[in-house]
């Protein structure tokens, strides 16, 4: 299987924290203990020596090296001019889920994390050939994340009950009609488990 990397994606305080603007994708994960069962991943990662790289997204206030009008969501996020700024607390990773040697990988463009960044040369430089994909969200992040990472040569697990999206039906759509057909599906659980 070669060597795994745990990725996760956009687990910010302006995403799913306490600066968020998106209600009702805390209130699913909170439903569905999204937030727990990805600290529980990261714990088990971290005691089998598993590298963790948080893929987060921030916009500088200027928007340069960021497409921002080909997009409708886009477009509508940044009707504020102070939606995730770099340097601000919206960008930051939870602080339960950041752990000082974590990786980050962080974008200014785009949905998915290997879009004008370096997290495939980081991947490739710690060897790793498998990823493990958590956090939000169903709707763009998480199949974007896992249909870069199958293009690219990657093996992708996707931790079930570690992901999230709105509506929520939705999301369990995505799961068994998009990423069943790019990666194996976990739970938090079952990959604990397996990194025993």
């Amino acid at each position: 299987m070669g060597r795994v990397a745990v990725l996760v994606m956009e687990m910010q305080r302006g995403v799913v924290g306490d600066l968020t603007k998106f209600p009702d994708l805390v209130a699913v994960c909170a439903r569905r203990d999204v937030i727990a069962n990805t600290a529980l991943v990261l714990r088990a990662a971290r005691r089998a020596e598993i590298p963790v790289i948080h893929c987060t997204a921030a916009f500088r206030p200027d928007r340069a090296g960021s497409h921002s009008d080909n997009c409708p969501f886009i477009v509508a996020l940044l009707k504020d001019p102070e939606h995730m700024l770099e340097g601000t607390g919206a960008v930051e990773v939870l602080p339960e889920l950041r752990a000082d040697d974590d990786l980050e990988s962080r974008r200014h463009h785009g949905f998915s994390p290997f879009t004008g960044t370096s997290l495939d040369m980081t991947l490739r430089s710690l060897g790793v050939s498998s990823v493990v994909a958590l956090g939000v969200s169903l709707n763009l992040g998480i199949p974007g994340l896992a249909l870069e990472a199958v293009n690219l040569g990657y093996r992708v697990t996707v931790v079930t009950d570690a992901v999230a999206g709105i509506p929520d039906d939705y999301a369990r759509a995505v799961l068994k009609h998009t990423v069943s057909l790019l990666a194996t599906r976990t739970t938090a659980a079952g990959l604990v488990e397996t990194w025993r």
